[in-house]
C-alpha cells in the first residue's frame, strides 16, 4: 500500500515529530511506501513528491517548521477561482 502526507496552511509545533512518527510507523510496522508531499496542495497539483524512507526521516526531530513545506493553495475553494482549472480533478 502507498500512502501520501503533505502540510497545509499554517505551521504548527511539534510537526515534524508527527511527519516523522507517522512516516516511520507506515513503513516499519505496516510496509507501507510513504510519500511525502511538498508545498501541501500545491505540490499534489506540481507533482512535487519525495518518496521516503527509514533513513531519510533521521534527523528531523530538531528542525523548525515543516519539512515539507507548506502553502495556501485551496483548491477545493468555489468562490476566488482564478482560472478555469479544475483543481481537484487534476489532483
Amino acid at each position: 500500500m502507498k500512502i501520501g502526507i503533505l502540510t497545509s496552511g499554517g505551521d504548527c509545533p511539534g510537526i515534524n515529530a508527527t511527519i516523522r512518527s507517522v512516516c516511520k510507523t507506515a513503513i516499519n510496522h505496516y510496509g507501507m511506501e510513504v510519500i511525502g508531499i511538498h508545498s501541501g496542495f500545491q505540490g499534489l497539483l506540481t507533482k512535487d513528491v519525495e518518496s521516503f524512507t527509514d533513513k531519510s526521516l533521521s534527523g528531523l526531530l530538531n528542525l523548525g517548521g515543516t519539512m515539507l513545506e507548506t502553502s495556501r493553495e485551496k483548491p477545493f475553494k468555489k468562490n476566488g477561482v482564478v482560472s478555469d482549472v479544475d483543481k481537484p480533478a487534476l489532483i
